[in-house]
């Protein structure tokens, strides 16, 4: 967290200082044993097998240690307030910073950005005029050019994503100094500005408002995705706090077109395509201010519930800018305690009206310089602004692009400045108010890399050494005296800050013409079924706005609601698609292929050949495409099929009317991880109603399952196929034994535990080919199941069902059907309760797959590392900086499952050993564990009667999956429990 060598933090290259300088023989050495000396050459020429020893050994790393440092991630759609955790100098791991009160989880595309730390295909020096160049030359070139354009009227235009960062603002100011044309644009592919527009109406902030759910007992959601990425911070936390079942469990009603996370999450679902849901917002607005009773039935239920819970109601709302006033107003009228007055995201910046200004500008030939940061216009523009703006750019007299990799903007730019990764820089944030964060680099550029704010200080020929020095005292003039931290390395050691001096915010009183003007407003539901469709595009858990893409851990990360991979595709309702002639079919070998259609409007194709995946709750006469697919640039661009859903964001309106399909010839290929999406009847997935769980005993709702025997019906826990070991039990008592719990009321199925388990198990990617064979080798999987009350299971009659996730693992079953069959004793049980894989025993025989009944365990079909038909990250030098130095890579025909993270929990023994003292109950953590936004996932030792996972294995609501075979797994999971005793009509 805290670098102790000077040299380091201020960017230091020892190896370029090495060269300029005489030295002595034992310098040399001193240089070649220095940590990021080694970690760089590594990374940049030898391969990995080849080691550079330690002569003199760094005093901030000891081998086979980690070390822990504060950042913070950003790129032009994620933030978050991380741990990196570092093995002799590589950064392995990304964990959650819980020094941090806000954004302070982990999500799957936070821990994917490790991997493009390592992406080969990165920048690797500048580019002039698409030749090589150094950053001597790039300098003199903008400097003259810049000093040219300043004598000007043109404008010096920044154009980038949201990056509310403190020392970089105060740099463009005092850029502007020297170069008064200068404006800063912020452009974010997919725009928050409707959201912040709304906002500055309604609280007189520009800024999006920051929702406690702690307190509130009832959400009604108007299309806002609030466990996805409808708020800049994940809500998930604050949702599940107040999902413990009790008398005053929250209630969540959400009303939608797409299936989405929240959706599968809530009590009562309803779909509706987006004009409705806008519609029944309208009528529960004008109930609230006006007491005019709406016609539609659910909307009058709903705005009941609103009254009766009052200020402990929260009404959130995604689409236009209507829509986020109506929801505002709704919340400021009733008092809702989940609005913090005094406290806002700052994260997202994104200003539509100023982007329309810049491309008017653009067209006039009002800009003499454009520099674009962490952005691609040309891919994220919409189809009416790209087609026209490439002409325009190309006309500027000086065009620089700073970015990580090369994308479609950067193939019409005059200059290619590569920046470092986020885990190489310097930089701060100021994500919420009065929050402030800093980033540090973790290790040395690897590429010949320069932050934007270096380039800034070097062209605006600024009095200071370098970013850092800039950085530092800024913190230390501005922000540290006011803080809760005393030095700036505290400030490091914490990653994060909180200013004390806090400012009330004033409460903003809303105009009455702007409550009226919404009062008078006619409501009309269409009735007819036309034939054009309302669109609602929306982000993919693992992709975001496509930042990422290039990124083969989001690649194949499976969705949680379609539990697809490599693609995105048009999701459409089972009415619409029989209406239309559109199916999903299985072939021979079980995997899933569906037609194709094209996108029409205005009589103009947008998109072509797009899939369609037949999606159970998707409203009638409404499709969804995911934003983040169809770029070019990148080798995963070949692998994946996926449509640039950017080219129909007209307006930067997540809303499209009058979407025509036409279907297409082309029949496509998915890759799909799970193809049955219903539990046939059998109980896997325990839930039950909230007034059943507060009403009953638990053998009503938890019954246990019992074993049938010649003796009758028995407990597992009455039969043993070991009871000719009498010790086996009195065994387990004895030192450790490890348990995980699962509860299935706090799993929001967001899949962050998946990319954890990959990052810290070296799991390898295979691949959409392989995955469609059913050889996914994800050690983590979250089935999503659908329900419906109705007795026949089968796809069609779930038209809008309930969802359910359930995370499955290796059971680590006390029993093991695994360890009967293996016949070389290659799977054994540990005395700690773990089931171990002796890799180097496994030939591969596949018998312990067959035996398993939870289908958990993975068979190496090829040798995924050092293989070019699996041309991902393990197959190159750079690529296998990643892997954790504790986890063996498997080779060719072994099984490969979860381990608990035994490496994890030896470490943590091993080091209480060393230091002589008891191991405290949180320090046993699993990567999935550690890395669940929601805590859903607990882990630790049983023998420990005070732990958590022990008071979570004698809770009521914890049952053990297919408990009746009587293989006595060591992972529970606790009952679901909806609140749905306040009814709202589906229908």
């Amino acid at each position: 967290m805290k670098l102790k060598n000077k040299k380091v933090v201020e960017n230091y290259n020892p190896i370029k200082d090495l060269f300029k300088e005489k030295t002595s023989r034992r310098d040399f050495f001193k240089w070649i044993g220095f940590s990021t000396a080694s970690v760089t050459l590594a990374a940049c020429k030898g391969p990995v097998i080849q080691s550079i020893p330690y002569v003199v050994k760094p005093d901030s790393i000891t081998p086979g240690i980690p070390n822990y440092y504060a950042s913070t991630m950003i790129d032009s759609f994620d933030i978050g307030s991380v741990l990196v955790k570092t093995r002799e100098g590589r950064p392995i791991k990304i964990e959650p910073n819980s020094t941090s009160k806000y954004f302070n989880t982990t999500s799957a595309r936070i821990q994917s950005s490790l991997l493009s730390l390592y992406d080969e295909e990165r920048l690797k020096h500048p580019f002039l005029k698409g030749k090589k160049s150094s950053w001597v030359k790039i300098d003199n070139y903008i400097i003259q050019h810049l000093e040219n354009i300043s004598k000007t009227k043109k404008d010096i235009v920044f154009l980038s994503s949201s990056f509310p960062s403190f020392s970089t603002k105060k740099l463009i100011r005092n850029f502007k100094k020297i170069y008064p044309n200068t404006k800063w644009i912020i452009y974010d592919a997919i725009s928050y500005s409707k959201v912040l527009d709304a906002s500055e109406e309604i609280f007189g902030v520009r800024a999006f408002p920051f929702f406690d759910l702690e307190k509130s007992e009832l959400i009604v959601s108007f299309d806002a995705d609030l466990l996805g990425d409808w708020s800049p911070e994940n809500m998930g936390p604050s949702y599940v706090s107040n999902r413990i079942p009790r008398k005053s469990m929250m209630q969540h009603i959400q009303i939608e077109s797409n299936m989405t996370l929240s959706g599968a999450n809530a009590d009562i679902r309803i779909e509706k395509k987006p004009s409705d849901i806008k519609n029944m917002l309208f009528e529960i607005y004008q109930k609230v201010f006006f007491e005019k009773e709406p016609k539609n039935q659910q909307a009058k239920e709903i705005a009941i519930l609103i009254e009766q819970a009052g200020s402990r109601s929260v009404i959130l709302a995604d689409g236009d800018h209507e829509s986020y006033e109506l929801s505002f107003l709704i919340n400021k009228k009733i008092k809702s305690n989940a609005l913090q007055n005094d406290q806002y995201i700052l994260s997202k910046e994104s200003n539509d009206q100023e982007l329309n200004k810049f491309i008017e500008n653009l067209e006039k030939g009002n800009i003499g310089c454009l520099f674009i940061h962490n952005t691609n216009p040309i891919y994220s523009f919409p189809l009416s602004i790209s087609k026209k703006i490439k002409k325009f750019i190309r006309k500027i007299p000086l065009t620089v692009s700073f970015s990580m990799n090369q994308d479609d903007t950067n193939e019409i730019m005059d200059i290619l400045a590569p920046t470092p990764h986020w885990l190489e820089s310097w930089g701060d944030m100021n994500p919420v108010t009065n929050i402030f964060t800093l980033i540090q680099p973790t290790i040395q550029h690897i590429f010949d890399t320069r932050q934007l704010q270096d380039s800034l200080i070097i062209w605006g020929k600024m009095r200071y050494k370098n970013y850092y020095d800039f950085l530092k005292k800024t913190w230390e003039e501005n922000i540290i005296p006011e803080s809760n931290v005393s030095s700036f390395n505290e400030a490091l050691f914490h990653g994060v800050v909180k200013k004390k001096n806090k400012k009330s915010i004033k409460s903003f009183v809303v105009n009455e013409k702007k409550i009226q003007k919404y009062g008078q407003k006619l409501i009309n539901y269409e009735k007819e079924i036309k034939e054009h469709f309302e669109l609602r595009l929306y982000t993919k858990t693992s992709m975001g706005d496509g930042y990422q893409y290039n990124n083969p851990w989001l690649q194949e990360f499976p969705d949680p609601i379609t539990r697809t991979t490599w693609d995105n595709y048009l999701t459409m309702s089972y009415f619409d698609a029989n209406r239309m002639k559109l199916k999903n079919w299985n072939v021979g070998d079980g995997s899933l292929n569906g037609n194709c259609v094209d996108l029409i409007k205005n009589n103009e194709i947008f998109i072509q050949d797009v899939p369609v995946l037949i999606q159970p709750g998707q409203a009638i006469g409404s499709i969804g495409l995911a934003f983040g697919y169809g770029q070019k640039n990148g080798k995963l661009s070949k692998l994946c099929n996926g449509k640039n859903a950017y080219r129909i964001y007209e307006n930067f309106s997540i809303i499209q009317e009058n979407i025509q399909i036409k279907k297409a010839d082309k029949i496509h290929k998915f890759a799909c991880v799970q193809l049955q999406n219903t539990t046939v009847g059998r109980n896997l997935v325990k839930e039950t109603d909230l007034e059943t769980f507060l009403r009953y005993p638990k053998e009503i709702w938890n019954e246990e399952e019992k074993i049938s025997t010649h003796k009758g019906l028995l407990s597992p826990k009455e039969i043993s196929i070991w009871n000719q070991n009498k010790n086996r039990e009195e065994n387990k008592k004895n030192g450790h034994h490890f348990n995980l719990s699962v509860d299935l009321n706090a799993c929001i199925g967001c899949g962050a535990c998946i990319i954890a388990c990959h990052s810290e198990n070296n799991v390898p990617v295979v691949g959409k080919e392989e995955i469609r064979k059913s050889r996914d080798m994800h050690w983590v999987r979250v089935d999503r199941y659908y329900f419906n009350k109705k007795e026949n299971h089968d796809q069609e009659s779930l038209n809008n069902p309930k969802v359910s996730f359930q995370p499955i693992m290796c059971q680590h079953c006390d029993y093991a059907p695994c360890e009967t069959v293996c016949p070389v004793g290659a799977t054994v049980h540990g005395k700690q309760g773990q089931n171990m894989m002796a890799y180097n025993r496994c030939v591969g025989t596949r018998y312990c797959a067959n035996n398993c009944p939870y289908k958990v365990r993975r068979f190496n079909w090829f040798n995924y590392a050092n293989n070019q038909k699996f041309d991902f990250n393990m197959n190159n030098t750079l690529g296998k900086m990643v892997l954790n130095p504790d986890v063996v890579v498997r080779t060719r025909g072994v099984m490969e499952k979860c381990s608990l993270c035994i490496q994890r929990t030896q470490y943590v023994i091993g080091m209480a050993k060393k230091e002589k003292r008891k191991i405290k109950d949180k320090e046993f953590e699993t990567a999935c564990s550690i890395s669940c936004p929601t805590k859903a996932i607990t882990f630790g030792d049983i023998n420990d009667q005070n732990s958590l996972i022990s008071k979570k294995i004698k809770n009521p609501r914890s049952y053990k999956l297919l408990d009746f075979i009587g293989i006595r797994p060591n992972v529970s999971y606790q009952v679901k429990i909806r609140n749905d005793k306040k009814t709202v009509k589906m229908k």
